[in-house]
């Protein structure tokens, strides 16, 4: 399917796994994407979130607000935040497995490590929302998937689910806390994207 992105955006999937591994996140979600798109601010899709004020340092200030920046105090303070107790977890985890089970990564089986490539892997969610990308760009007879039909797949994953805890992925939070309704920026960008 990527053979299909254009350049653009497959630089900005590319950049959304350096914005995920910059933040020492185990891996690739749509806040990620979110990111390798603000990396296109010429693009008339991304320029839509850009004049409404949620531009790349806006948004990276988001996601680790959210998620922390992979350090183990940020990481604790960001998962705190939306109801997780890092410190009742890890019990949980010791009282089945015993002490020590997540602590580092010699502790882990070698075919539980990371692509040897280095690349992080990508969340349910940010691959529905790339395979939402080919279908609007499927939609509007296009040959060619943009920013703007990425963006689409971002926004559109974002109203996914039966329930309200279900729809709210990352970057839909961080349109948010942005003060952003999903549907109206979607209705924006697809403006964009139909031109």
């Amino acid at each position: 399917m990527f053979d299909r992105f254009t350049p653009a955006a497959r630089d900005a999937v590319s950049v959304a796994q350096w914005e995920a591994t910059r933040l020492h996140h185990p891996y690739l979600g749509t806040e990620h994407l979110l990111l390798g798109l603000l990396h296109h601010p010429e693009d008339s899709s991304v320029a839509v979130l850009v004049e409404l004020g949620l531009d790349l340092p806006t948004a990276r200030a988001g996601v680790v607000r959210l998620l922390g920046d992979g350090t183990a105090g940020g990481d604790a303070e960001a998962l705190g935040s939306i109801g997780i107790d890092l410190t009742a977890v890890r019990e949980a985890v010791e009282a089945g497995f015993g002490r020590g089970a997540l602590d580092g990564p010699a502790s882990r089986p070698e075919k539980d490590k990371g692509p040897a490539d280095g690349r992080v892997r990508f969340s349910d969610r940010a691959k529905k929302a790339v395979e939402l990308s080919l279908r609007a760009a499927l939609a509007r007879k296009s040959k060619a998937i943009t920013p703007g039909h990425l963006l689409l797949g971002v926004l559109q994953e974002a109203a996914l689910g039966p329930t309200r805890e279900q729809r709210q992925g990352l970057a839909a939070r961080v349109l948010q806390d942005h003060g952003l309704a999903v549907t109206a920026v979607h209705a924006a960008v697809l403006a964009t994207v139909d031109r």
